[in-house]
């Protein structure tokens, strides 16, 4: 059976808003058009089936139109973050090896940066505005020109190539097909029942999976709107989900630790909001009861990762329970298991193991690197550790990559973390493992202060010997000012160690 992911802003009503960006409605109908036109002038220029189009774009409807266009005709959309240094675009240039590149202003100076020995390789580059790059072409020209109809394609056919978060080391590029997709917008949809009436906020960055397939994928299938937000700042974020009457609100959780500081809060702000969701990394269990008591506002968790497309699990309908990321959503088949590969007992944490038709092809050009995640008969090993309770409710627990090992006994640093994340005056915390030559590994703490309070060293580790065994206690406590995090807003513990 053939397919193809861009059909999903077909067959909506044609004067029905599809996105709104920089206060600029577009309708299904104009949107459809506009993305026609696109795939007509790649074609003409030569862009085909199975060649990459790289994005370098934030969130605007030209990333929209340019990532529907270039999957329609069967192209491989690389979608890049377009504030990343010069060095990380190159590499990831190299490893998808684009024949198009769309360019956001922004992004123009850092593409300049490039060695052109790399550069040389693209045949055509596009700019989201004006002729900012010697040569290239403008995206404009391309959106009132001849249209071509879509290219269905193989279920198997690569749509994206999505580079992973890199929080446990370099990022890859993983390969999701358009069956992948599909597969998971339908999947995530059964839950949130998004339809013509719904408004998203979309502030998740597109280029991230979670912005592109559960923001963008899941409305566009379902016929909502998208509202496109540039820049995050909680004042203007609150305004326009009260101005535009957005209904889901999707979020990584540093923004929503920002919404429940607002120093004056309007208290019907959410009034419209239908769904609120946390992803992409643990949301602190008081920022959740803190924005219940404020709001009103209970904020569901949900579990997922770039390999799966991205959602596995979701608390959307289920009985509120904050630090609960829910159940798998249908069709995926999820076990938790041992060192071994066995299913562990109930109530005894182990990582997760998944499958089913959302899960990616493997790494492109990586077959080491995907046996190491992919089982022979299926099943992605995910590198995250839960639990699940006798109801069936799912909790994580950490990453196995970052297990601390002391004297022989386990220590996950969410565990420390929520510990230090509940003293009055920290702000935000991250614990990882340093070598030590007595007990193997050591618990250190990276600790940011609520308010520039000073904090004390010792202090710190004596409140937390009142609260966890000693062996979990920070050994070393490091004050700094912000800690590492990507642009999802997960700490990028790599770094700190």
């Amino acid at each position: 059976m053939l397919m193809n992911l861009s059909h999903i802003i077909e067959g909506h009503v044609d004067d029905s808003i599809a996105l709104i960006s920089r206060g600029r409605e577009t309708s299904y109908a104009a949107l459809r058009s506009q993305v026609a036109s696109m795939r007509g002038e790649l074609t003409r220029l030569g862009v085909t089936k199975g060649d990459v189009v790289a994005l370098l774009c934030g969130n605007s409807r030209y990333f929209i139109v340019s990532y529907l266009a270039a999957v329609g005709i069967g192209a491989i959309v690389s979608p890049l973050n377009p504030t990343s240094p010069a060095p990380e675009i190159e590499n990831e240039l190299i490893a998808v090896k684009p024949t198009a590149v769309v360019i956001e202003p922004a992004a123009a100076p850092m593409w300049l940066q490039i060695p052109s020995i790399t550069t040389s390789a693209v045949r055509i580059v596009i700019s989201t505005e004006g002729h900012s790059i010697e040569g290239a072409l403008t995206i404009d020209e391309f959106l009132n020109g001849e249209p071509t109809p879509i290219v269905d394609v193989e279920p198997s056919h690569p749509a994206v190539y999505m580079f992973t978060s890199g929080t446990a080391g370099s990022p890859k590029a993983a390969v999701l097909t358009h069956n992948n997709l599909l597969t998971n917008i339908r999947q995530a949809n059964i839950a949130e029942h998004i339809g013509p009436d719904d408004v998203t906020l979309g502030l998740l960055p597109l280029f991230h999976i979670f912005g592109l397939n559960v923001v963008l994928g899941t409305t566009f299938a379902g016929g909502g709107c998208v509202v496109l937000i540039q820049r995050f700042d909680p004042v203007s974020t609150m305004e326009t989900i009260a101005e535009r009457g957005v209904t889901i609100v999707p979020g990584a959780p540093s923004m929503w630790m920002a919404l429940a500081q607002l120093d004056h809060p309007t208290p019907d702000g959410f009034s419209s909001v239908r769904i609120a969701l946390s992803g992409a990394a643990k949301l602190p269990e008081q920022i959740a009861h803190s924005l219940s008591a404020r709001f009103g506002l209970q904020v569901f968790e949900g579990y997922g990762l770039t390999e799966a497309a991205p959602v596995v699990t979701t608390a959307i309908g289920l009985e509120w329970i904050p630090g609960s990321i829910g159940r798998p959503v249908p069709g995926i088949e999820l076990r938790i298991v041992d060192e071994n590969g066995d299913d562990v007992l109930m109530g005894d944490s182990g990582e997760i193991w998944i499958r089913g038709e959302n899960i990616f092809a493997g790494y492109l050009e990586d077959e080491e690197a995907t046996a190491r995640v992919l089982t022979r008969d299926g099943w992605l090993r995910t590198g995250d550790i839960a639990v699940v309770d006798d109801r069936g409710h799912l909790y994580m627990v950490d990453r196995a990559k970052d297990l601390i090992i002391v004297s022989g006994f386990n220590v996950f640093p969410a565990e420390v973390e929520g510990v230090l994340s509940a003293h009055p005056d920290i702000a935000e915390v991250a614990v990882v493992g340093t070598d030590h030559p007595h007990t193997g590994e050591a618990v250190r703490a990276y600790v940011v202060s609520r308010n520039g309070v000073h904090l004390d060293e010792d202090a710190i580790i004596d409140y937390c010997r009142t609260k966890l065994a000693r062996y979990k206690c920070p050994s070393k406590v490091i004050f700094v000012d912000t800690l590492p995090r990507n642009i999802s807003g997960k700490v990028q513990r790599f770094a700190l160690r």
